[in-house]
């Protein structure tokens, strides 16, 4: 047991935001009863700005720098961040201290007329702010009128709600965590919409050298999720991906062994480049850059350029 008697949580006011929070902050004080564990909420630049895709804003880092800020100042110990949102590069004091075990990473097809995904008529309007998850559906439906749509889980429902759109794409886990399973009419299969690099597991950074605090929160630390994470995060490093490109890896133990898949698609679905690897969890890291430098080989390169100075 750690001396610590007080550890403070900086986290984002999102109600998912606050879900992953208190998971954290339920399981130290499940563990450690007599520790105070208290939450700092903070508002990020991603939450603040709603009128604008993500892409044209730059991706990386919006969701977590003034939590960063807050850890630097002593404000916090630890922040805990869904780990699709953290940049491959960190701030040189701080690191992921900690991966917790994983959620459902699949994407969810959510609608109030349609049963699935490929039930949409010809010209459906499907909400998404994502560049993964457009250029996957536009290139197996280019029929539809693919809307951007900003805001948390609950905006983005009400605006489904309010007949803005046929259907909307959100993340599984989310709904699941904030007990909106019911209003997911399809998971889709990864061969369907391959998810982002980390969908589904949270990550908790710390500072360097806090051994006290990494003593604590090490309870949370999921192996085999890590191992799926450092070969996803290191085929993002070799695209020199952000959060909000078309990038999608996906990493799955099956027997014993690691099976990463990924993809880099034009956000208008023109042109997708898949590719599939499989090797040792300790290898995980190798795979993914390998991967990675396959998928620029075959033209990722040109059209990551493209996104980017789009």
């Amino acid at each position: 047991m750690s001396a610590k008697t007080c550890l403070r949580i900086a986290t984002r006011k999102s109600l998912l935001a606050l879900w992953q929070a208190e998971y954290v902050a339920n399981t130290l004080r499940h563990h450690y009863p007599d520790l105070s564990v208290e939450l700092v909420r903070m508002s990020t630049q991603g939450d603040k700005i709603l009128d604008t895709p993500l892409a044209k804003i730059g991706g990386k880092g919006l969701f977590i720098k003034e939590l960063e800020q807050g850890l630097f100042s002593g404000e916090a110990d630890i922040a805990v961040h869904s780990m699709k949102d953290v940049p491959v590069d960190l701030p040189e004091n701080l690191h992921i201290a900690v991966i917790c075990q994983r959620g459902d990473p699949r994407d969810a097809f959510v609608s109030n007329h349609w049963q699935d995904l490929d039930s949409l008529p010809e010209g459906a309007r499907l909400g998404t702010s994502s560049l993964r998850r457009q250029s996957q559906v536009r290139e197996r439906r280019p029929d539809f009128q693919v809307l951007d749509l900003r805001g948390n889980v609950n905006t983005r429902l009400a605006k489904l709600d309010n007949n803005e759109f046929d259907g909307i794409i959100l993340a599984t886990a989310g709904l699941k965590r904030l007990e909106l399973t019911h209003r997911i009419r399809e998971s889709l299969a990864p061969e369907v919409s391959l998810p982002a690099i980390g969908q589904g597991a949270i990550g908790i950074e710390c500072r360097k050298g806090d051994t006290a605090t990494e003593e604590l929160i090490k309870v949370l630390e999921h192996p085999p999720t890590r191992i799926t994470l450092q070969a996803e995060r290191a085929l993002n490093a070799r695209l020199a991906g952000g959060c909000q490109v078309p990038i999608a890896g996906y990493a799955e133990l099956e027997d014993e062994r690691l099976r990463l898949r990924a993809l880099v698609g034009q956000p208008d679905g023109g042109r997708v480049i898949r590719g599939e690897t499989w090797g040792m969890p300790g290898d995980a890291e190798s795979l993914g850059a390998s991967l990675g430098e396959d998928l620029l080989r075959r033209g990722a390169d040109k059209i990551l350029a493209e996104v980017y100075s789009g």
